[in-house]
């Protein structure tokens, strides 16, 4: 046999086995994935801190590591304090989205000529005859207590890696006798860290910036819920393409919900798509370039995959993992050429 073909199917059937892993084994891999993300965004933002003029020097470096911290856990019980408080409102709010939806179905059905018009209970009868109500509201329940779950398991990982990074040059040292080696581990995982938390960390100020500036259009328009749909754009912001679609779309079909005047839904479409496109074309190209040196077709291939092997928690976590990989390919003769087909211009 061949040596190319041979290794061509050894590779086959490792990354056919590592699939096969990944998905079986994404209620256990998931959580750590996204501890050790949400550890590169905190040592990526106190990297940024330490940057500042005259605060940033004069401030030791741990406590740029807990300032981080507590920003994120601060973003993290805004997010579910938010959560909770747009669920109360939605609730009190029913009986006139449930009004204004009926009168939607009317005007349409009046617009292309049904002559008997729907009212709420031909609606509703029409949609439990798709939906189980106890079922639906089951998998909610459920997707909730998942989250706070997994949101408690995060935070705890995220605590004990911090307190174990400064041992992880001891513990490559203990891998290996050659020195040479040991250096090229340190050096390939330092350039993981540098690059992924740089990434991460001007992500999260851009999704914030993007967030405010959405805020700032959604309450002047007088959205209902405005902190909660900006803080969800901003959290889209991480999903490459599909996100900056789910950004627009799903505070418009609120709107249109709350509001029932298209042409008020359509000025609330339009500025929120100009603020999609600044932050996509003028401030993610200014601030971050093409830092991780991913195609852009390699991305969406990549967002796919991952979003089939882990759910929406692989939609988030698809460019920063998939960049990992490509550095790690880059190091080695025999893959490096995975990682030059993967990378946007031929350059590791």
């Amino acid at each position: 046999m061949n040596d190319r073909f041979r290794a061509l199917v050894y590779g086959t059937a490792l990354a056919v086995l590592l699939g096969w892993v990944l998905y079986i084994g994404r209620d256990i891999l998931v959580p750590i994935v996204f501890s050790v993300m949400v550890m590169y965004v905190i040592l990526g933002s106190a990297r940024l801190l330490a940057r500042l003029p005259v605060i940033g020097p004069a401030l030791p470096m741990q406590l740029h590591y807990g300032l981080s911290a507590l920003v994120m856990l601060g973003a993290l019980l805004l997010l579910g304090w938010l959560t909770m408080d747009s669920v109360d409102q939605l609730v009190a709010q029913a009986p006139h989205y449930q009004s204004q939806l009926v009168a939607l179905v009317q005007r349409g059905a009046s617009f292309f000529g049904v002559e008997s018009e729907p009212s709420w209970d031909t609606i509703r009868h029409a949609v439990l005859e798709h939906v189980n109500p106890q079922r639906l509201v089951g998998s909610m329940l459920l997707s909730v207590t998942s989250l706070l779950t997994g949101l408690s398991v995060v935070g705890l990982y995220v605590v004990f890696l911090m307190v174990e990074r400064r041992h992880f040059d001891a513990k490559v040292d203990g891998l290996t006798r050659d020195p040479e080696q040991g250096a090229r581990i340190r050096r390939i995982v330092a350039d993981i860290n540098g690059r992924i938390g740089t990434y991460l960390a001007l992500k999260t100020l851009l999704s914030v910036l993007l967030g405010f500036a959405s805020w700032i259009v959604l309450a002047a328009m007088g959205v209902e819920l405005a902190p909660f749909w900006a803080l969800l754009i901003g959290l889209l912001n991480y999903v490459p393409y599909i996100g900056s679609v789910l950004g627009v779309l799903l505070p418009v079909v609120f709107a249109l919900l709350q509001f029932g005047d298209l042409k008020t839904t359509l000025v609330l479409a339009g500025a929120l798509s100009v603020v999609q496109f600044l932050n996509g074309n003028l401030l993610d190209p200014y601030l971050m370039g093409n830092s991780l040196n991913l195609s852009p077709f390699v991305i969406l291939v990549c967002l796919t995959v991952w979003t089939a092997l882990w759910g929406v928690p692989g939609a988030f976590l698809a460019v920063p993992v998939t960049a990992s990989i490509v550095m790690v390919l880059a190091e080695f003769q025999g893959s490096r050429p995975i990682a030059v087909l993967l990378s946007q211009k031929g350059e590791v």
